[in-house]
């Protein structure tokens, strides 16, 4: 056992992925979910039967008094090795159709429910945490079609990479990975026509799936990423480099 890794929104998509993975590296796996605990708990059953040990707690990180309950759980206070902030939200809309209150939401969610749980967690990190964002391409290039998004995801880039600044000096590694295009129930949408349009834009000529980005996030919290912090690694199958 190599410790406690908490991983947001951790009961489907990338984020099931990540709760996998880091379970097959050996740690025990607190992940959330906030609406889909049918999904959360298939994760928990199969991770349970391999053996694993993990639990899933509902939790909506916009919600300050929701994140306490994180603070709480036995597994947190005996300490968190590993932090993945993946929780999200992605409601499509031409940026001219955002109301006030979608943006305010998709902020309070994407953004600054990272920063909550965080704050929450922060003194039960061990002295040699590895934090993890979740980020996007899209929180660098933009989007016509979700600009709250965005925003949400441009403005943790820049908390993410500034929390690695403020504690290098502990020992703490904070890093970012923002995915492109990834198989996931965002794209699940698309008509064969747009599936294939999408990936003809993408230089490797696919789609990158949850466990490569899964994977990314093992190395970063791994040893051979020790004097790795503060970055943003894009994992898009080169469609997008800044």
């Amino acid at each position: 056992m190599v410790g406690l890794a908490v991983v947001t929104g951790g009961g489907r998509g990338i984020g099931a992925a990540i709760s996998r993975r880091l379970a097959h590296d050996g740690y025990r796996v607190l992940l959330t979910y906030h609406n889909n605990s049918q999904a959360a708990e298939e994760v928990i059953a199969e991770l349970k039967e391999e053996q694993h040990d993990c639990f899933a707690a509902k939790v909506d990180c916009g919600d300050a008094s929701e994140v306490m309950v994180l603070a709480d759980h036995p597994w947190v206070k005996r300490g968190v090795d590993v932090l993945v902030l993946n929780h999200g939200m992605y409601e499509r809309a031409p940026a001219s159709e955002l109301s006030p209150e979608a943006m305010a939401r998709t902020m309070a969610v994407n953004f600054t429910g990272a920063f909550l749980v965080w704050k929450a967690l922060s003194a039960h990190l061990v002295d040699d945490a590895r934090i993890v964002a979740i980020g996007s391409q899209l929180g660098i290039k933009g989007s016509s079609h979700g600009a709250d998004y965005s925003a949400s995801k441009g403005a943790l880039h820049a908390w993410a990479r500034s929390l690695a600044l403020d504690v290098a000096p502990t020992g703490q590694r904070v890093n970012v990975v923002a995915p492109g295009p990834i198989d996931t129930a965002i794209v699940g949408d698309d008509s064969p026509e747009e599936r294939e349009r999408r990936m003809q834009g993408i230089p490797m000529g696919r789609l990158g799936t949850p466990d490569e980005v899964a994977g990314v996030v093992s190395f970063l919290v791994g040893a051979d990423s020790s004097y790795l912090t503060g970055a943003v690694v894009h994992v898009n199958g080169g469609l997008y480099h800044p």
